[in-house]
């Protein structure tokens, strides 16, 4: 049952090689049956090479004065333009199956091959263009009576589709014509004689030899009784013509016995003249004589009618001989002028054919008029074409040129990126190892500074070296002591009573020594104020809470990568101080004013107090502050109460409140602070927790995120968006000259590998130090090479600033 619904679903598409009408009989098809679901089967009638002659370009050639080789390759061209042709059509149905089937095409067979591939394939529906039936030769039929011939000889199951000029056309027979119409009944083309044959044909082309033709044509196709009559028609006519001779020699005898007779009779009468002078005796021996003589004449004369009736007899035979034989020419001459109505008409026919034959070698003529036009635009269009190719090869050599010089100076970048992100690692593990430092030798890493030092490198505590902190003034001045930035804290009479109170909290400070506490660099006992290490980028709640949501400060924002640093460095500050030995110390008033940022937004803890007396409750007191601070980083806002609203609501709340400022948190690291926030809010429930606990959630934390960073990409610069940065008025650290701390307007590489001011480092050079001002190992020699890359991005990122300033 399926094999038969597949065979009912395909539809055969008979077209030859030209395109224009095989596209136009396709589109019909696939419009006809443009709802079902169908498969196109194509009977492509390929062009054959004649087997009698090859054309070539100086004309038509014998085949036999071809050799094999060049009839291969004409054979092998020919195949390929078929294939070609055929794929155009496959091509040209689109989405719809298409099967092909390839017809060697021979005219003087191609009806009768179609009627038996149809009977062979069972066909149900098949779709023919009227030009797949035309000839190519003289030799075969017609295009309307070979079309006439499939569709009287094809089976009733299959539908028959006559396509002309994309159109469908019916096919109707009368007065021995076959007539072509469209669907308004309008004659579209006729056909000759349904009788017609090749003799015709011939006859209506040479009129002067149809007589003969007919004759020899009539003779061969007679049967054997008319050519037993014929022979006999011939042995009589010799016959008759003897008889006609003897006929015409005993007619001349008769005439000259009736002379004789004439002659006799004047003798007898001249004789009985004579006689009447003759005696009685002489009359009776003359009348014996005489009469014997009669009575020969007599026997002569019997004989003479007996041999008539003998003439008269076979007289009579050839008579009806000749008879016969005129009346079966009087019926070949009556069946001549009967078929003289139909010869006129097969001539008319003829006429009529030629004229169309000259239709189409006239429309032939301009179809390959067109087509010579048509080629040479194309040769046009191709010189065009490889001259326009020329110019694009030639542009493209200059813009892969130009991507290759590009693709050097990125490599150039990345290098230069590599640099100085190595030198932000190195200055991130050189303040590590310095704190380390501090912590093996405390006593090496602090001095006590005079007064007279502490006013000259605060000005005289000039208002212009003052810090400001969230919109107030404090007692915190930004200093220079030996080429280092420091900040000095002056403390009043009322933070110690005593110069013993004093010197305890230095003595504390200077034995806390830990990478994420804020270490001591010196103090001075007579104005009591202590120097510490300056902090770049200031207090955490300047940057989370001062000023408007929409301030400066505020645009300068922390990416939430920066703010886990952050929570995981005062965590681990913490644990330090909660671990410290001989007995824990608690900070006693952590919030984000007491959180520093140097310039890697590496996060210190500073103002400890001095520890007189340390509980559990202190402790927890500190583990709370941390959650608060955490929740506090989250949002971005000083009440951490969203928090824990939106999470025992929906974690889907939470990011909502979440700090648009920090980027896009990523849901399970923001959630896991949440969770680790609320749950040093509510210690009490939870009374194991400690900050050593705490310090190992941090670190899992801490190292998702530096996962995801990794795993994404994320291009972050100390700490921060490089997409903030350049939204922020301010440059990037690599800007600033490591000793002037100041935008560079001339950069140089020095020997360590680092860049600074051109006058600053010949400076420091000229003093009589050999060491570097970054690492303070010794330089290996005093060269200075100008950095031009650095200078470049300098000048390009002042050039955006004040863009965007105006």
């Amino acid at each position: 049952m399926a094999i038969v619904m597949e065979r009912y679903n395909k539809v055969y598409v008979a077209i030859n090689s030209d395109i224009h009408d095989g596209f136009l009989t396709l589109q019909w098809a696939l419009k006809r049956w443009n709802s079902h679901s169908i498969t196109i089967v194509i009977l492509y009638a390929s062009n054959n090479i004649c087997k009698d002659y090859v054309v070539t370009p100086m004309g038509k050639l014998p085949r036999g004065s071809v050799n094999e080789e060049k009839m291969k390759d004409l054979e092998k061209l020919e195949e390929a333009k078929n294939q070609k042709i055929l794929w155009r059509y496959k091509v040209f149905c689109g989405n719809v199956k298409v099967e092909a089937i390839k017809i060697e095409r021979y005219d003087e067979s191609i009806q009768k091959f179609m009627v038996d591939l149809i009977y062979g394939l069972k066909i149900n529906k098949l779709v023919m263009s009227l030009t797949f039936m035309k000839p190519s030769s003289w030799k075969s039929r017609s295009a309307i009576s070979g079309s006439f011939f499939v569709h009287r000889q094809k089976p009733e199951y299959c539908e028959l589709f006559i396509i002309c000029g994309g159109k469908l056309v019916f096919l109707r027979e009368g007065n021995n014509e076959g007539i072509i119409e469209d669907d308004q009944g309008i004659m579209v083309a006729k056909s000759r004689s349904m009788r017609q044959s090749f003799r015709d044909l011939v006859i209506k082309m040479f009129p002067e030899n149809s007589s003969k033709l007919w004759k020899n044509q009539s003779d061969l196709s007679s049967s054997s009784t008319t050519n037993v009559e014929f022979d006999q028609w011939e042995k009589y006519k010799k016959e008759i013509d003897n008889y006609m001779c003897q006929l015409l020699s005993s007619n001349f005898e008769e005439i000259d016995d009736f002379v004789a007779d004439e002659t006799l009779h004047k003798n007898i009468i001249t004789e009985l003249v004579m006689a009447e002078n003759m005696t009685m005796q002489e009359k009776k021996e003359a009348l014996r004589i005489k009469f014997l003589e009669i009575k020969e004449a007599i026997q002569l004369s019997r004989e003479e009618a007996k041999s008539h009736v003998e003439g008269q007899a076979k007289a009579q035979w050839a008579i009806t001989l000749c008879t016969r034989r005129a009346e079966e020419i009087d019926g070949c001459i009556n069946d001549e002028l009967a078929r003289k109505p139909d010869l006129k008409r097969e001539l008319d026919t003829t006429k009529d054919e030629l004229s169309e034959l000259h239709t189409e070698v006239e429309v032939t003529k301009s179809k390959l008029s067109s087509i010579l036009e048509l080629q040479h635009e194309l040769s046009i269009k191709m010189q065009l074409s490889s001259v326009a190719r020329s110019r694009a090869e030639v542009q493209l050599e200059k813009v892969l040129k130009q991507r290759m010089d590009t693709v050097k100076e990125i490599e150039e970048f990345r290098r230069q990126r590599d640099v100085l992100r190595r030198r932000i690692t190195f200055c991130r593990e050189k303040d590590v190892i310095g704190n380390a430092s501090m912590l093996i030798e405390p006593r090496l890493k602090y001095k006590e500074f005079s007064a007279a030092e502490i006013r000259t490198a605060t000005d005289g505590f000039s208002n212009l070296m003052r810090l400001k902190s969230g919109g107030d003034w404090t007692d915190v001045y930004k200093a220079k002591l030996h080429h280092t930035s420091v900040a000095i804290k002056l403390y009043s009479s009322a933070d110690f009573d005593s110069d013993d109170t004093f010197q305890a909290k230095v003595k504390f400070l200077s034995h806390m020594r830990h990478p994420h506490m804020l270490s001591m660099i010196g103090y001075c006992s007579e104005l009591r104020c202590i120097v510490f290490e300056y902090m770049n980028n200031g207090c955490l709640r300047d940057i989370l809470f001062s000023g408007t949501r929409g301030s400066k400060r505020r645009n300068y924002g922390l990416n939430w990568q920066a703010r886990i640093c952050i929570v995981a460095n005062v965590c681990t500050g913490l644990c330090f101080l909660h671990q410290a030995k001989p007995r824990p110390v608690a900070h006693g008033n952590l919030n984000p004013s007491k959180i520093l940022l140097d310039r890697n937004n590496m996060a210190k803890i500073y103002d400890v107090r001095i520890p007189l007396s340390c509980d559990k409750s202190d402790l927890r007191s500190d583990i709370r502050a941390y959650g608060n601070l955490v929740l506090q980083i989250l949002t971005g806002r000083n009440w951490a109460g969203l928090v824990e609203e939106a999470i025992m609501m929906d974690q889907s709340k939470l990011i909502e409140v979440l700090d648009p400022m920090a980027g896009e948190w990523p849901l399970d690291i923001a959630l896991e602070l949440g969770r680790i926030g609320i749950k040093c809010l509510s210690i009490h429930e939870d009374k194991e927790l400690n900050m050593t606990n705490l310090a190992r959630e941090m670190e899992k934390v801490k190292k998702l995120a530096d996962e995801i960073v990794a795993n994404g990409e994320c291009v972050v610069a100390n700490g921060r968006n490089l997409d903030d940065h350049e939204d922020s008025t301010e440059f990037p650290n690599f800007f600033l000259c490591p000793i002037l701390q100041e935008v560079m307007k001339n950069p140089h590489v020095a020997a360590d590998g680092f860049s600074y001011e051109l006058e600053a480092i010949e400076e420091w050079l000229k003093n009589g130090r050999d060491t570097s001002p970054m690492t303070n190992l010794r330089l290996k020699n005093n060269l200075l090479t100008p950095n031009h890359s650095l200078r470049a991005l300098i000048q390009d990122s002042q050039k955006k600033q004040s863009t965007s300033s105006r």
